[in-house]
């Protein structure tokens, strides 16, 4: 389970951009086999006021965790490429602000403490977890 959550001052995404950000988000999960619904983007607007970085207020700043759950990446160089794939994906929707402060970092927790709808997800790539993807919801296997 990949989970995006954007921590942003205000005016930075639009309604429109905030869906088409998560949607291309939830494609490229897709891509790579996993479940749509696995896929959960949470915008979480900040004040300014609320917003520091170095101990200073900033006027317009986009910090992005992602916790991914369900693969790993199992070297530095599929960790390289899915660091720049994420910056290739957010740059688009952050270059046009002028002295905009932004950041993101992954974090790969055990998939030992996950569960969806109280059920512990099948394994990767197996049948079960195709299935639900394809049903792109969690029913008991």
């Amino acid at each position: 389970m990949p989970l995006w959550t954007v921590h942003h001052t205000p005016g930075i995404f639009s309604d429109a951009e905030k869906y088409q950000l998560a949607s291309t988000i939830a494609d490229h999960y897709e891509k790579v086999g996993l479940p749509r619904f696995y896929v959960v983007t949470l915008f979480q607007e900040a004040r300014p006021e609320d917003f520091y970085i170095g101990g200073e207020p900033v006027p317009v700043g986009v910090r992005v965790v992602i916790d991914h759950i369900a693969r790993r990446n199992p070297d530095q160089e599929s960790r390289r490429r899915t660091a720049r794939w994420i910056r290739q994906m957010l740059q688009p929707h952050l270059e046009r602000h002028t002295g905009l402060q932004w950041e993101f970092h992954v974090d790969e927790t055990s998939e030992d403490l996950w569960m969806i709808n109280g059920l512990v997800p099948p394994p990767g790539g197996s049948d079960a977890e195709r299935h639900w993807a394809a049903q792109n919801a969690a029913t008991p296997y």
